[in-house]
């Protein structure tokens, strides 16, 4: 877009910044699709953000779509990223498992680590892609020192279990330390079982059961059904079956059988 287009689009809009939160987005929404009009790939894939969170806009995956493949045609990482997690889930799109591997790959070949992330978990599941446990390591390892903690934890699942990689507990350990200093709550849960077997690292069971109740609080349900179980049972907490109930509720909330079943039980 010229600065002579863009001086016009500021003149029309500008008075809309000041008339309320509404007014701002609409603004903020008409400038973008304007700008995306004019082949601004990153303002066609933040436009397309927009529409699948339906923030400003009203939520349109279909819209959102054709958004993130003009940014995606345009060289903007971030719109094949997003395009490729539309296909994985099929919204706006027809579900498709390759074409959501095929835009992650672009996208982490253009440095998004979040694409490394996506394409590690199609290597891993055999969807779109061949099976492949290595391959999905090598990019679950990108992830991981892209900072996506998701990555570091699902690597450290990996090392533990030597799936793809040579079985290196000490390894996984330190991922999964890595993963939950991230704030990723399944690493913290899978170094609060490392804690607690002494896999990779000195057996501490308050350790163990202190990352549990971060990775409940962070919504991983094992964490909350973990903590439920040993309320249950007395197991290194004092027992109480209120305590008990409380957890396994939070983990059947986060859809685990588990913990239905068990709150369930307690709630006869």
């Amino acid at each position: 877009m010229n600065s002579r287009s863009l001086l016009l689009v500021s003149v029309l809009l500008l008075g809309l910044v000041s008339c309320g939160n509404a007014k701002v987005e609409k603004y903020t929404s008409n400038l973008l699709a304007i700008k995306c009009y004019f082949g601004d790939a990153k303002s066609c894939s933040s436009l397309g953000k927009l529409y699948t969170d339906g923030d400003g806009v009203e939520q349109d995956y279909f819209k959102a779509a054709e958004l993130f493949q003009k940014a995606c045609d345009g060289g903007e990482a971030n719109g094949c990223l997003n395009l490729g997690v539309l296909y994985y889930f099929g919204q706006g799109v027809e579900k498709d498992d390759f074409k959501a591997a095929m835009n992650s790959l672009i996208a982490c070949a253009s440095g998004k680590a979040r694409g490394c992330y996506n394409l590690g978990v199609s290597y891993h599941q055999g969807e779109g892609v061949k099976q492949d446990d290595s391959k999905a390591a090598e990019f679950y390892k990108k992830a991981c020192d892209g900072g996506v903690a998701a990555g570091c934890s699902d690597l450290g699942v990996s090392y533990e279990k030597g799936e793809g990689v040579k079985q290196d507990y000490f390894k996984a350990a330190k991922l999964f330390q890595k993963a939950c200093d991230g704030e990723e709550a399944r690493g913290c849960f899978n170094l609060g079982v490392s804690y607690k077997q002494g896999k990779g690292i000195k057996q501490d069971f308050s350790k163990a059961t202190a990352l549990y109740q971060k990775a409940c609080a962070g919504g991983e349900a094992r964490g909350c059904y973990i903590l439920g179980c040993l309320y249950d049972e007395g197991e290194r907490l004092k027992q109480s079956p209120v305590e008990a109930k409380k957890f396994f509720g939070k983990a059947c909330d986060l859809r685990d059988q588990d913990g239905c079943r068990e709150y369930a039980r307690l709630n006869k």
